[in-house]
């Protein structure tokens, strides 16, 4: 469950934030499929990173907030089996949004957007709060210590 080694590993910690991202934006693909698809008449990269997306006025807006959140309660999971450790969890989730703010940033200009920045930071509290509690969860199990017994 924890890593066998006390060393510093860097590949390991790349290679984690690299994964958590990418599915992150896996489920937030899934949610926006199954909430804004059927409302659009063509999906693009524009739901996932444009803020003026994200907006309080409109259905689609909504439904693209809702994508959010869930998945924000969808990468908690994903922390407790990536990062597996409660104390990290807030590094990752920060990593993950400050990577997401630099590619909305890329491609659609700064986040002007006082919405946007309301439910990003909330889903970030959601994503660090609920996967901390979850790794707590995984870390407090107890321990299964099989009984054998002896035929003598």
């Amino acid at each position: 469950m924890f890593y066998g080694t006390a060393a510093w590993d860097p590949w390991l910690i790349v290679a984690q934030i690299v994964c958590l991202q990418c599915l992150y934006y896996m489920s937030l693909g899934v949610f926006l499929v199954i909430l804004v698809c059927s409302r659009v008449s063509r999906m693009s990269l524009v739901y996932f990173f444009d803020y003026a997306t994200v907006t309080a006025s409109t259905a689609i807006g909504w439904c693209v907030m809702a994508s959010i959140f869930l998945s924000s309660i969808a990468g908690a999971v994903f922390l407790v089996y990536i990062v597996e450790r409660a104390k990290k969890c807030l590094d990752f989730c920060a990593t993950l949004y400050i990577i997401h703010l630099f590619i909305c940033f890329i491609y659609g200009g700064w986040p002007a957007s006082i919405t946007w920045w309301v439910v990003h930071i909330t889903g970030l509290a959601v994503m660090e709060l609920l996967g901390e509690h979850l790794c707590m969860k995984r870390e407090l199990r107890e321990i299964p210590i099989p009984r054998y017994r002896s035929n003598a």
